[in-house]
Protein backbone atom coordinates (compact mmCIF):
# COMPACT_ATOMS: atom_id res chain seq x y z
CA UNK A 1 0.00 0.00 0.00
CA UNK A 2 1.17 3.33 -0.86
CA UNK A 3 -0.59 7.28 -0.28
CA UNK A 4 -1.03 9.49 -2.87
CA UNK A 5 -2.89 12.38 -2.87
CA UNK A 6 -4.05 11.65 -0.02
CA UNK A 7 -5.56 8.62 -1.00
CA UNK A 8 -4.36 5.09 -0.05
CA UNK A 9 -3.52 2.92 -3.00
CA UNK A 10 -3.85 -0.69 -2.63
CA UNK A 11 -2.43 -3.61 -4.97
CA UNK A 12 -4.64 -7.02 -5.47
CA UNK A 13 -3.74 -9.84 -7.77
CA UNK A 14 -3.59 -13.71 -8.32
CA UNK A 15 0.15 -14.17 -8.97
CA UNK A 16 1.54 -16.54 -6.77
CA UNK A 17 5.86 -15.95 -6.64
CA UNK A 18 5.11 -12.49 -8.13
CA UNK A 19 5.86 -10.02 -5.26
CA UNK A 20 4.02 -6.19 -6.32
CA UNK A 21 6.00 -2.96 -3.86
CA UNK A 22 4.61 -0.04 -4.80
CA UNK A 23 6.76 3.32 -3.53
CA UNK A 24 5.35 6.51 -3.54
CA UNK A 25 7.64 9.79 -3.98
CA UNK A 26 6.77 13.62 -4.82
CA UNK A 27 7.41 15.31 -7.93
CA UNK A 28 8.89 18.09 -9.44
CA UNK A 29 6.50 20.36 -7.45
CA UNK A 30 3.66 20.27 -5.10
CA UNK A 31 0.44 18.91 -6.83
CA UNK A 32 2.60 16.32 -9.14
CA UNK A 33 3.44 13.10 -7.38
CA UNK A 34 4.64 9.71 -8.68
CA UNK A 35 3.56 5.91 -7.97
CA UNK A 36 6.67 3.30 -9.15
CA UNK A 37 5.48 -0.08 -9.35
CA UNK A 38 7.42 -2.69 -9.16
CA UNK A 39 7.15 -6.35 -9.84
CA UNK A 40 9.42 -8.97 -8.94
CA UNK A 41 9.72 -13.05 -9.29
CA UNK A 42 12.27 -15.85 -8.66
CA UNK A 43 11.57 -17.56 -11.77
CA UNK A 44 9.63 -16.44 -15.06
CA UNK A 45 6.11 -16.21 -13.87
CA UNK A 46 3.55 -14.63 -16.54
CA UNK A 47 1.53 -11.81 -14.52
CA UNK A 48 -2.28 -11.93 -14.45
CA UNK A 49 -3.60 -8.98 -14.35
CA UNK A 50 -2.42 -6.31 -11.36
CA UNK A 51 -5.19 -4.00 -9.74
CA UNK A 52 -3.77 -0.41 -8.04
CA UNK A 53 -7.22 0.95 -6.93
CA UNK A 54 -8.23 3.69 -4.58
CA UNK A 55 -11.06 5.59 -3.22
CA UNK A 56 -11.60 9.58 -4.19
CA UNK A 57 -14.17 11.42 -2.61
CA UNK A 58 -16.11 13.46 -5.79
CA UNK A 59 -15.88 16.92 -3.93
CA UNK A 60 -15.82 19.90 -6.30
CA UNK A 61 -15.50 17.21 -9.24
CA UNK A 62 -17.80 17.22 -12.01
CA UNK A 63 -16.71 15.67 -15.38
CA UNK A 64 -13.53 13.67 -16.49
CA UNK A 65 -11.60 13.70 -20.33
CA UNK A 66 -9.71 10.78 -22.02
CA UNK A 67 -8.17 10.00 -25.23
CA UNK A 68 -11.80 9.64 -26.46
CA UNK A 69 -14.83 11.58 -25.67
CA UNK A 70 -15.68 9.67 -22.94
CA UNK A 71 -17.21 12.59 -20.08
CA UNK A 72 -19.01 10.46 -17.51
CA UNK A 73 -17.56 10.51 -14.17
CA UNK A 74 -20.41 9.71 -11.73
CA UNK A 75 -23.31 7.79 -12.29
CA UNK A 76 -24.02 4.00 -12.46
CA UNK A 77 -21.65 1.66 -14.16
CA UNK A 78 -18.06 1.04 -14.73
CA UNK A 79 -16.70 3.92 -17.55
CA UNK A 80 -13.25 2.64 -18.45
CA UNK A 81 -10.80 3.26 -21.10
CA UNK A 82 -8.61 0.25 -22.49
CA UNK A 83 -5.17 0.89 -23.97
CA UNK A 84 -2.19 -0.20 -25.74
CA UNK A 85 0.59 0.97 -28.01
CA UNK A 86 -1.81 0.91 -30.81
CA UNK A 87 -4.87 2.01 -28.94
CA UNK A 88 -6.03 5.15 -27.05
CA UNK A 89 -3.61 6.44 -24.34
CA UNK A 90 -3.65 5.54 -20.27
CA UNK A 91 -4.73 8.90 -19.11
CA UNK A 92 -7.78 10.07 -17.51
CA UNK A 93 -8.11 13.50 -15.99
CA UNK A 94 -11.16 14.80 -14.01
CA UNK A 95 -11.97 18.35 -12.98
CA UNK A 96 -15.03 20.67 -12.14
CA UNK A 97 -17.10 22.76 -14.19
CA UNK A 98 -15.05 25.42 -14.01
CA UNK A 99 -12.10 23.08 -16.00
CA UNK A 100 -9.98 23.11 -13.29
CA UNK A 101 -8.36 19.84 -12.42
CA UNK A 102 -8.45 17.75 -9.34
CA UNK A 103 -7.05 14.52 -10.44
CA UNK A 104 -5.35 13.58 -13.63
CA UNK A 105 -3.64 10.31 -13.45
CA UNK A 106 -1.40 8.69 -16.42
CA UNK A 107 0.50 5.69 -16.85
CA UNK A 108 4.05 5.30 -18.07
CA UNK A 109 3.70 1.51 -19.75
CA UNK A 110 1.70 2.68 -22.89
CA UNK A 111 2.75 -0.58 -24.63
CA UNK A 112 1.22 -3.16 -22.32
CA UNK A 113 -2.56 -3.00 -22.16
CA UNK A 114 -4.10 -1.72 -19.44
CA UNK A 115 -7.56 -0.54 -18.21
CA UNK A 116 -8.56 2.67 -16.84
CA UNK A 117 -11.73 2.56 -14.78
CA UNK A 118 -14.11 4.10 -11.96
CA UNK A 119 -17.08 3.14 -10.25
CA UNK A 120 -18.93 5.79 -7.92
CA UNK A 121 -20.52 4.38 -4.44
CA UNK A 122 -23.91 6.09 -3.28
CA UNK A 123 -22.87 5.17 -0.16
CA UNK A 124 -20.18 7.13 0.31
CA UNK A 125 -19.74 9.98 -2.91
CA UNK A 126 -17.10 8.46 -3.69
CA UNK A 127 -14.94 7.31 -6.89
CA UNK A 128 -13.20 3.70 -7.02
CA UNK A 129 -10.29 4.55 -9.42
CA UNK A 130 -8.60 1.73 -10.67
CA UNK A 131 -5.64 0.77 -13.23
CA UNK A 132 -5.78 -2.77 -14.45
CA UNK A 133 -2.08 -3.72 -15.92
CA UNK A 134 -1.61 -7.00 -17.96
CA UNK A 135 -4.95 -7.26 -19.01
CA UNK A 136 -3.31 -8.62 -22.26
CA UNK A 137 -0.87 -11.99 -21.40
CA UNK A 138 2.94 -10.95 -21.86
CA UNK A 139 6.19 -13.33 -21.63
CA UNK A 140 7.12 -14.65 -18.55
CA UNK A 141 9.18 -12.11 -16.83
CA UNK A 142 11.11 -11.86 -13.33
CA UNK A 143 11.05 -8.10 -12.81
CA UNK A 144 8.48 -4.65 -13.93
CA UNK A 145 8.42 -1.95 -13.65
CA UNK A 146 6.12 1.31 -14.43
CA UNK A 147 4.99 4.68 -12.69
CA UNK A 148 1.86 6.24 -12.51
CA UNK A 149 1.65 10.57 -12.28
CA UNK A 150 -0.57 11.84 -10.36
CA UNK A 151 -1.63 15.67 -10.93
CA UNK A 152 -4.16 17.39 -8.09
CA UNK A 153 -2.55 20.82 -9.02
CA UNK A 154 -5.84 23.25 -9.49
CA UNK A 155 -4.78 24.38 -12.73
CA UNK A 156 -6.79 24.00 -16.17
CA UNK A 157 -7.47 20.80 -16.97
CA UNK A 158 -5.72 20.89 -20.43
CA UNK A 159 -2.61 21.93 -19.13
CA UNK A 160 -2.69 18.80 -16.46
CA UNK A 161 -2.96 17.09 -19.79
CA UNK A 162 -0.55 19.34 -21.83
CA UNK A 163 2.07 17.66 -18.89
CA UNK A 164 1.21 14.46 -19.31
CA UNK A 165 1.93 14.75 -22.60
CA UNK A 166 5.16 16.63 -22.65
CA UNK A 167 6.39 13.76 -19.45
CA UNK A 168 5.66 10.67 -22.12
CA UNK A 169 7.34 12.44 -24.83
CA UNK A 170 10.07 13.37 -22.66
CA UNK A 171 10.85 9.38 -22.28
CA UNK A 172 13.18 7.92 -24.14
CA UNK A 173 10.80 5.07 -25.30
CA UNK A 174 8.33 7.88 -27.12
CA UNK A 175 10.46 9.85 -28.45
CA UNK A 176 7.75 11.75 -30.90
CA UNK A 177 9.14 11.70 -35.13
CA UNK A 178 9.79 14.92 -36.70
CA UNK A 179 7.33 16.63 -38.00
CA UNK A 180 7.79 17.58 -41.91
CA UNK A 181 6.55 20.45 -42.92
CA UNK A 182 4.26 19.49 -45.44
CA UNK A 183 2.33 17.45 -42.88
CA UNK A 184 1.11 20.97 -40.97
CA UNK A 185 -0.38 22.16 -44.85
CA UNK A 186 -3.64 21.74 -45.99
CA UNK A 187 -4.84 18.34 -48.07
CA UNK A 188 -7.21 17.08 -50.34
CA UNK A 189 -8.43 13.48 -49.84
CA UNK A 190 -10.01 11.13 -52.14
CA UNK A 191 -12.44 9.27 -49.59
CA UNK A 192 -15.52 10.64 -49.16
CA UNK A 193 -15.27 12.22 -52.89
CA UNK A 194 -14.99 9.31 -54.49
CA UNK A 195 -14.89 5.93 -51.68
CA UNK A 196 -13.23 3.58 -53.91
CA UNK A 197 -14.31 5.24 -57.42
CA UNK A 198 -11.11 6.53 -57.95
CA UNK A 199 -8.87 6.63 -61.39
CA UNK A 200 -5.78 8.74 -61.92
CA UNK A 201 -8.14 11.20 -64.27
CA UNK A 202 -10.30 12.39 -61.25
CA UNK A 203 -8.02 12.17 -58.88
CA UNK A 204 -5.51 14.54 -61.18
CA UNK A 205 -7.61 16.46 -61.90
CA UNK A 206 -9.33 16.94 -58.61
CA UNK A 207 -5.98 18.05 -57.63
CA UNK A 208 -5.64 20.24 -60.12
CA UNK A 209 -8.49 22.19 -58.19
CA UNK A 210 -7.26 21.82 -54.89
CA UNK A 211 -3.37 23.47 -55.21
CA UNK A 212 -5.30 26.43 -56.99
CA UNK A 213 -7.46 27.20 -53.60
CA UNK A 214 -4.85 26.37 -51.15
CA UNK A 215 -4.10 22.47 -50.86
CA UNK A 216 -0.23 21.32 -51.28
CA UNK A 217 -0.95 17.35 -50.54
CA UNK A 218 -3.19 14.90 -52.04
CA UNK A 219 -4.43 11.23 -49.84
CA UNK A 220 -5.38 8.88 -52.43
CA UNK A 221 -7.39 6.42 -49.69
CA UNK A 222 -8.85 2.87 -50.90
CA UNK A 223 -9.52 1.75 -53.85
CA UNK A 224 -6.35 2.10 -55.72
CA UNK A 225 -5.14 -1.53 -55.18
CA UNK A 226 -8.90 -2.73 -56.46
CA UNK A 227 -11.19 -2.87 -59.78
CA UNK A 228 -13.87 -4.13 -57.17
CA UNK A 229 -16.09 -1.64 -56.31
CA UNK A 230 -17.72 -3.19 -52.77
CA UNK A 231 -16.88 -2.02 -49.42
CA UNK A 232 -15.07 -4.23 -47.36
CA UNK A 233 -11.38 -5.44 -46.91
CA UNK A 234 -11.44 -8.49 -49.26
CA UNK A 235 -8.79 -7.52 -51.62
CA UNK A 236 -6.51 -6.17 -49.43
CA UNK A 237 -3.08 -7.37 -48.58
CA UNK A 238 -1.01 -7.78 -52.14
CA UNK A 239 -0.92 -3.89 -52.32
CA UNK A 240 -0.60 -3.93 -55.78
CA UNK A 241 -1.81 -1.25 -58.22
CA UNK A 242 -5.12 -1.91 -59.70
CA UNK A 243 -4.22 -2.46 -63.56
CA UNK A 244 -7.84 -1.67 -64.82
CA UNK A 245 -7.80 1.56 -62.80
CA UNK A 246 -3.91 2.60 -62.56
CA UNK A 247 -2.41 0.62 -65.58
CA UNK A 248 0.68 3.15 -64.71
CA UNK A 249 0.54 4.15 -60.98
CA UNK A 250 4.45 6.16 -60.57
CA UNK A 251 3.74 8.22 -63.61
CA UNK A 252 0.20 9.13 -62.49
CA UNK A 253 2.31 9.76 -59.00
CA UNK A 254 5.03 11.61 -61.15
CA UNK A 255 1.72 14.31 -62.73
CA UNK A 256 0.62 15.15 -59.46
CA UNK A 257 4.31 16.00 -58.51
CA UNK A 258 4.35 17.70 -61.00
CA UNK A 259 1.67 20.09 -59.91
CA UNK A 260 3.38 20.68 -56.65
CA UNK A 261 1.80 18.44 -54.52
CA UNK A 262 2.62 15.82 -52.54
CA UNK A 263 1.00 12.07 -52.07
CA UNK A 264 -0.07 9.91 -49.71
CA UNK A 265 -1.25 6.40 -50.38
CA UNK A 266 -3.84 3.88 -47.88
CA UNK A 267 -3.05 0.82 -46.65
CA UNK A 268 -5.59 -1.25 -44.38
CA UNK A 269 -2.06 -2.12 -42.27
CA UNK A 270 -3.83 -5.64 -40.66
CA UNK A 271 -5.67 -6.71 -43.02
CA UNK A 272 -5.54 -9.75 -45.85
CA UNK A 273 -8.42 -10.64 -48.06
CA UNK A 274 -9.50 -13.82 -49.17
CA UNK A 275 -9.10 -13.03 -53.08
CA UNK A 276 -5.42 -11.89 -52.42
CA UNK A 277 -2.40 -13.98 -52.58
CA UNK A 278 -1.44 -12.73 -49.27
CA UNK A 279 -4.11 -14.77 -47.71
CA UNK A 280 -2.60 -17.96 -49.27
CA UNK A 281 0.71 -16.79 -47.69
CA UNK A 282 -0.48 -15.98 -44.26
CA UNK A 283 -3.62 -18.34 -43.65
CA UNK A 284 -2.24 -19.56 -40.83
CA UNK A 285 -1.01 -16.77 -39.39
CA UNK A 286 -3.71 -14.46 -38.33
CA UNK A 287 -5.31 -13.52 -34.88
CA UNK A 288 -8.62 -14.39 -35.98
CA UNK A 289 -7.90 -17.09 -38.27
CA UNK A 290 -11.10 -18.43 -39.87
CA UNK A 291 -13.66 -20.86 -38.18
CA UNK A 292 -14.68 -23.56 -40.34
CA UNK A 293 -18.34 -23.40 -38.67
CA UNK A 294 -17.99 -19.19 -39.05
CA UNK A 295 -21.51 -18.85 -40.82
CA UNK A 296 -20.82 -15.06 -41.18
CA UNK A 297 -18.30 -16.00 -44.26
CA UNK A 298 -15.42 -13.13 -43.57
CA UNK A 299 -13.42 -12.12 -46.51
CA UNK A 300 -10.44 -10.99 -44.63
CA UNK A 301 -8.78 -11.27 -41.44
CA UNK A 302 -6.22 -9.56 -39.32
CA UNK A 303 -2.68 -10.25 -39.29
CA UNK A 304 -0.56 -11.34 -36.41
CA UNK A 305 2.74 -9.18 -35.89
CA UNK A 306 3.93 -11.87 -33.63
CA UNK A 307 5.77 -13.65 -36.42
CA UNK A 308 8.89 -11.92 -37.87
CA UNK A 309 8.03 -12.42 -42.08
CA UNK A 310 4.53 -10.95 -41.23
CA UNK A 311 6.04 -7.91 -40.21
CA UNK A 312 9.27 -8.28 -42.51
CA UNK A 313 6.50 -8.33 -44.86
CA UNK A 314 4.44 -5.44 -44.66
CA UNK A 315 7.86 -3.28 -43.84
CA UNK A 316 8.58 -4.61 -47.50
CA UNK A 317 5.62 -3.39 -48.76
CA UNK A 318 6.03 -0.04 -48.18
CA UNK A 319 9.54 -0.10 -48.95
CA UNK A 320 8.63 -1.41 -52.26
CA UNK A 321 5.60 1.46 -52.91
CA UNK A 322 7.79 3.99 -51.45
CA UNK A 323 10.75 3.32 -54.36
CA UNK A 324 8.36 2.05 -56.93
CA UNK A 325 5.38 4.97 -56.41
CA UNK A 326 7.87 7.80 -55.00
CA UNK A 327 5.41 8.53 -52.51
CA UNK A 328 5.41 10.99 -49.93
CA UNK A 329 3.89 9.77 -47.21
CA UNK A 330 1.52 6.94 -45.81
CA UNK A 331 -1.99 6.64 -44.30
CA UNK A 332 -1.85 3.29 -42.41
CA UNK A 333 -5.07 2.59 -41.13
CA UNK A 334 -6.53 0.57 -38.84
CA UNK A 335 -3.47 -0.29 -36.71
CA UNK A 336 -5.83 -0.56 -33.53
CA UNK A 337 -7.12 -3.89 -34.66
CA UNK A 338 -3.68 -5.40 -33.45
CA UNK A 339 -5.20 -6.66 -30.67
CA UNK A 340 -5.85 -10.34 -28.99
CA UNK A 341 -8.11 -12.78 -29.67
CA UNK A 342 -9.52 -15.46 -27.25
CA UNK A 343 -8.25 -18.25 -30.04
CA UNK A 344 -4.77 -16.99 -30.33
CA UNK A 345 -3.96 -14.58 -27.35
CA UNK A 346 -2.07 -17.74 -25.75
CA UNK A 347 -0.02 -18.43 -28.88
CA UNK A 348 3.36 -18.55 -28.54
CA UNK A 349 6.28 -19.92 -30.34
CA UNK A 350 5.03 -22.02 -33.56
CA UNK A 351 7.15 -19.29 -35.56
CA UNK A 352 6.93 -16.27 -33.44
CA UNK A 353 9.25 -14.22 -31.70
CA UNK A 354 7.34 -11.90 -29.53
CA UNK A 355 4.62 -13.15 -27.06
CA UNK A 356 2.66 -9.88 -26.80
CA UNK A 357 0.72 -8.62 -29.31
CA UNK A 358 1.19 -5.12 -28.21
CA UNK A 359 5.20 -5.06 -27.92
CA UNK A 360 4.62 -6.88 -31.65
CA UNK A 361 2.42 -3.75 -32.87
CA UNK A 362 5.10 -1.75 -31.33
CA UNK A 363 8.34 -3.70 -32.91
CA UNK A 364 6.37 -3.45 -36.21
CA UNK A 365 5.52 0.05 -36.22
CA UNK A 366 8.76 1.14 -34.72
CA UNK A 367 10.92 -0.84 -38.01
CA UNK A 368 8.52 1.16 -40.09
CA UNK A 369 9.17 4.37 -39.28
CA UNK A 370 12.58 3.93 -39.02
CA UNK A 371 12.88 2.03 -42.17
CA UNK A 372 10.94 4.42 -44.42
CA UNK A 373 13.03 7.57 -43.15
CA UNK A 374 15.89 5.73 -44.04
CA UNK A 375 14.98 6.29 -47.57
CA UNK A 376 12.63 9.36 -46.77
CA UNK A 377 13.63 11.44 -44.33
CA UNK A 378 10.89 14.20 -44.60
CA UNK A 379 8.22 10.98 -44.93
CA UNK A 380 4.62 11.47 -44.10
CA UNK A 381 2.81 9.03 -41.70
CA UNK A 382 -0.88 9.55 -40.43
CA UNK A 383 -2.75 7.91 -37.93
CA UNK A 384 -6.56 8.05 -37.06
CA UNK A 385 -7.81 8.80 -33.83
CA UNK A 386 -8.05 5.77 -31.91
CA UNK A 387 -4.27 5.28 -32.09
CA UNK A 388 -3.07 8.34 -30.80
CA UNK A 389 -1.35 7.68 -27.66
CA UNK A 390 2.23 8.42 -26.57
CA UNK A 391 3.96 5.59 -28.61
CA UNK A 392 2.25 5.98 -31.81
CA UNK A 393 3.49 9.39 -31.56
CA UNK A 394 6.97 7.84 -32.40
CA UNK A 395 6.04 6.17 -35.92
CA UNK A 396 3.67 8.86 -36.95
CA UNK A 397 3.89 12.59 -37.70
CA UNK A 398 -0.06 12.84 -38.13
CA UNK A 399 -2.81 12.56 -36.07
CA UNK A 400 -6.13 13.04 -37.81
CA UNK A 401 -9.39 13.00 -36.31
CA UNK A 402 -11.57 9.85 -36.15
CA UNK A 403 -14.34 9.54 -39.20
CA UNK A 404 -16.85 12.58 -38.90
CA UNK A 405 -18.47 12.97 -42.37
CA UNK A 406 -20.17 15.95 -42.91
CA UNK A 407 -20.29 16.47 -38.68
CA UNK A 408 -18.31 19.42 -37.61
CA UNK A 409 -19.24 19.02 -33.93
CA UNK A 410 -17.79 15.85 -34.15
CA UNK A 411 -15.07 17.49 -35.69
CA UNK A 412 -14.42 20.12 -32.81
CA UNK A 413 -14.62 17.13 -30.23
CA UNK A 414 -11.97 15.38 -31.75
CA UNK A 415 -9.96 17.73 -32.32
CA UNK A 416 -9.61 19.10 -29.26
CA UNK A 417 -9.00 15.83 -27.14
CA UNK A 418 -6.23 15.32 -30.22
CA UNK A 419 -4.40 18.73 -29.25
CA UNK A 420 -4.48 17.98 -25.60
CA UNK A 421 -2.19 14.82 -25.75
CA UNK A 422 0.33 15.39 -28.96
CA UNK A 423 2.69 18.31 -28.68
CA UNK A 424 3.95 19.18 -31.68
CA UNK A 425 2.47 16.11 -34.15
CA UNK A 426 0.48 17.47 -36.82
CA UNK A 427 -3.07 17.46 -35.65
CA UNK A 428 -5.51 17.21 -39.10
CA UNK A 429 -9.36 17.28 -38.97
CA UNK A 430 -10.95 14.29 -40.26
CA UNK A 431 -12.00 15.07 -44.12
CA UNK A 432 -14.70 17.50 -44.15
CA UNK A 433 -17.19 17.87 -46.65
CA UNK A 434 -20.96 18.82 -47.43
CA UNK A 435 -24.03 18.66 -49.59
CA UNK A 436 -23.12 20.83 -52.76
CA UNK A 437 -26.62 22.35 -52.37
CA UNK A 438 -25.94 23.22 -48.48
CA UNK A 439 -25.78 27.24 -47.91
CA UNK A 440 -22.19 28.69 -48.30
CA UNK A 441 -22.53 29.65 -44.49
CA UNK A 442 -23.59 26.08 -43.12
CA UNK A 443 -20.92 24.34 -45.91
CA UNK A 444 -18.36 26.67 -43.63
CA UNK A 445 -19.50 25.11 -40.44
CA UNK A 446 -17.25 21.98 -41.33
CA UNK A 447 -14.00 24.16 -41.98
CA UNK A 448 -14.81 26.40 -39.00
CA UNK A 449 -15.04 23.77 -36.28
CA UNK A 450 -11.66 22.27 -37.37
CA UNK A 451 -9.88 25.44 -37.42
CA UNK A 452 -7.72 24.43 -34.66
CA UNK A 453 -6.21 21.70 -37.21
CA UNK A 454 -4.62 21.13 -40.15
CA UNK A 455 -7.55 21.39 -42.45
CA UNK A 456 -8.29 17.95 -44.90
CA UNK A 457 -10.77 17.91 -47.15
CA UNK A 458 -12.68 16.00 -49.56
CA UNK A 459 -15.61 17.44 -51.82
CA UNK A 460 -16.04 17.20 -55.19
CA UNK A 461 -13.88 20.67 -56.18
CA UNK A 462 -15.70 20.77 -59.85
CA UNK A 463 -19.93 19.98 -58.41
CA UNK A 464 -20.01 22.81 -55.51
CA UNK A 465 -20.92 26.27 -56.45
CA UNK A 466 -18.61 29.54 -57.14
CA UNK A 467 -19.33 30.75 -53.43
CA UNK A 468 -18.25 27.84 -52.19
CA UNK A 469 -15.05 27.49 -53.37
CA UNK A 470 -14.49 31.38 -52.71
CA UNK A 471 -14.93 30.33 -48.80
CA UNK A 472 -12.66 27.64 -49.09
CA UNK A 473 -9.72 29.54 -50.98
CA UNK A 474 -10.25 32.43 -48.28
CA UNK A 475 -10.41 29.93 -45.04
CA UNK A 476 -7.39 28.26 -46.38
CA UNK A 477 -5.52 31.58 -47.31
CA UNK A 478 -6.72 32.96 -43.21
CA UNK A 479 -6.04 29.53 -41.90
CA UNK A 480 -2.13 30.20 -43.12
CA UNK A 481 -2.13 33.56 -42.21
CA UNK A 482 -2.85 32.08 -38.50
CA UNK A 483 -1.32 28.76 -38.44
CA UNK A 484 1.16 30.26 -35.70
CA UNK A 485 -1.70 31.05 -33.44
CA UNK A 486 -4.61 28.21 -34.57
CA UNK A 487 -2.27 25.08 -34.54
CA UNK A 488 0.82 26.17 -32.60
CA UNK A 489 -0.64 28.81 -30.29
CA UNK A 490 -1.33 27.31 -26.88
CA UNK A 491 -4.96 26.21 -26.49
CA UNK A 492 -7.27 26.40 -23.96
CA UNK A 493 -10.49 24.16 -24.83
CA UNK A 494 -13.24 25.78 -22.69
CA UNK A 495 -16.01 23.39 -21.14
CA UNK A 496 -15.54 20.59 -22.39
CA UNK A 497 -19.01 18.64 -20.43
CA UNK A 498 -20.40 20.61 -23.17
CA UNK A 499 -18.06 19.60 -26.55
CA UNK A 500 -16.28 22.55 -26.93
CA UNK A 501 -18.72 25.64 -26.84
CA UNK A 502 -15.88 28.14 -26.75
CA UNK A 503 -12.06 27.43 -27.54
CA UNK A 504 -9.24 29.93 -27.38
CA UNK A 505 -5.82 29.83 -28.55
CA UNK A 506 -2.74 31.91 -27.83
CA UNK A 507 1.19 33.08 -28.41
CA UNK A 508 3.10 36.33 -27.78
CA UNK A 509 1.60 37.73 -30.92
CA UNK A 510 -1.72 36.45 -30.86
CA UNK A 511 -4.99 35.56 -29.70
CA UNK A 512 -7.81 33.78 -31.33
CA UNK A 513 -10.63 32.58 -29.79
CA UNK A 514 -13.75 30.45 -31.76
CA UNK A 515 -17.59 30.70 -30.58
CA UNK A 516 -19.55 27.10 -31.68
CA UNK A 517 -22.58 27.66 -28.90
CA UNK A 518 -23.98 31.11 -27.94
CA UNK A 519 -21.72 33.09 -29.73
CA UNK A 520 -19.70 33.92 -26.49
CA UNK A 521 -16.03 33.75 -26.47
CA UNK A 522 -13.87 34.38 -22.72
CA UNK A 523 -10.75 36.10 -23.33
CA UNK A 524 -7.36 36.15 -22.00
CA UNK A 525 -5.74 39.03 -21.10
CA UNK A 526 -5.09 40.84 -24.95
CA UNK A 527 -2.49 43.04 -24.43
CA UNK A 528 -1.00 43.83 -27.54
CA UNK A 529 -1.65 41.35 -29.17
CA UNK A 530 -3.54 40.86 -32.48
CA UNK A 531 -6.91 39.62 -31.84
CA UNK A 532 -8.80 37.21 -33.87
CA UNK A 533 -12.19 35.99 -33.59
CA UNK A 534 -13.91 33.73 -35.36
CA UNK A 535 -18.00 32.93 -35.32
CA UNK A 536 -19.16 29.29 -35.75
CA UNK A 537 -22.27 29.90 -35.25
CA UNK A 538 -25.21 30.86 -37.27
CA UNK A 539 -25.80 34.05 -35.73
CA UNK A 540 -24.72 36.99 -36.41
CA UNK A 541 -22.92 38.15 -33.28
CA UNK A 542 -20.19 37.53 -31.30
CA UNK A 543 -19.77 38.50 -27.38
CA UNK A 544 -16.14 38.70 -25.76
CA UNK A 545 -15.26 39.79 -22.31
CA UNK A 546 -11.99 41.58 -21.96
CA UNK A 547 -10.29 40.94 -18.77
CA UNK A 548 -8.42 44.47 -19.47
CA UNK A 549 -8.75 47.63 -21.91
CA UNK A 550 -6.82 47.02 -25.43
CA UNK A 551 -7.09 50.67 -26.66
CA UNK A 552 -7.83 52.28 -30.17
CA UNK A 553 -8.18 49.19 -32.93
CA UNK A 554 -8.65 48.60 -36.49
CA UNK A 555 -11.71 46.06 -36.73
CA UNK A 556 -12.20 44.32 -39.97
CA UNK A 557 -14.71 42.17 -39.97
CA UNK A 558 -15.49 39.55 -42.78
CA UNK A 559 -18.02 36.75 -45.05
CA UNK A 560 -16.92 33.41 -45.09
CA UNK A 561 -16.49 33.74 -48.26
CA UNK A 562 -13.95 37.28 -47.42
CA UNK A 563 -15.98 40.04 -48.28
CA UNK A 564 -15.01 43.06 -45.71
CA UNK A 565 -18.39 43.98 -43.91
CA UNK A 566 -16.45 46.78 -41.69
CA UNK A 567 -12.99 48.07 -41.75
CA UNK A 568 -13.24 51.00 -38.91
CA UNK A 569 -10.93 52.51 -35.67
CA UNK A 570 -13.07 51.61 -32.20
CA UNK A 571 -11.76 52.26 -28.79
CA UNK A 572 -11.97 48.94 -26.59
CA UNK A 573 -12.66 48.97 -22.50
CA UNK A 574 -12.65 46.33 -20.14
CA UNK A 575 -15.89 44.34 -20.08
CA UNK A 576 -18.42 43.07 -22.24
CA UNK A 577 -18.81 43.61 -25.87
CA UNK A 578 -20.72 42.57 -28.55
CA UNK A 579 -20.02 42.75 -32.10
CA UNK A 580 -22.20 41.99 -35.32
CA UNK A 581 -20.29 39.01 -37.12
CA UNK A 582 -21.55 37.69 -39.95
CA UNK A 583 -22.74 33.84 -39.53
CA UNK A 584 -19.29 32.00 -40.38
CA UNK A 585 -17.48 35.23 -40.07
CA UNK A 586 -14.50 36.69 -38.94
CA UNK A 587 -13.28 39.49 -36.97
CA UNK A 588 -9.49 41.08 -36.46
CA UNK A 589 -9.03 43.70 -33.96
CA UNK A 590 -5.12 44.97 -34.59
CA UNK A 591 -3.27 47.21 -33.12
CA UNK A 592 -3.08 51.04 -34.45
CA UNK A 593 0.43 52.13 -35.91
Amino acid sequence: MATIANCKIEVAHTNPGINVRLTARQGECPGIEYLDVELSAATPTRPAPITLRWELPVVDMHQRTCANAQTKLCGMGRPRTQCSAAHEAPVWSMFNYAGKNRMTFAVADAINTCELSDQHAEETACLTCRIDLFMDPVPPLTAYRTTVRFDTRPLPYEDALRDVGDWWAAMPAYTPAPVPEHARLPMYSSWYSFHLGITPEVIEHQCRLAKAIGMDSVIVDDGWQTDDKQRGYAYCGDWEAAPGKFPDFRAHVDRVHAMGMKYLLWFSVPFVGIHTKAYARFKDKFLNPPIPTDTKKREWFTLDPRFPDVREYLIGVYERCLREFDLDGFKLDFVDCFTTCETTKDAFGDGRDIQSVPEAADRLLTDVIARLRAIKPEIMIEFRQSYIGPAMRKYGNIFRVGDEPNNAAGNRVGSMLLRALSGNTAIHSDMVMWHPRDTVESAAMQLLHAVFTVPQISVLLDKIPENHLAMIRHYLAFWRDHRDVLLDGRIHPHQPQHAYPAVVSENDAKVAGAAYANGFIPLPDVKDRELILINGTLENRLAIELPTAIGRRRVRIFTCTGETVMDAICEWNAGLHGLEVPSAGTAILSCCQ
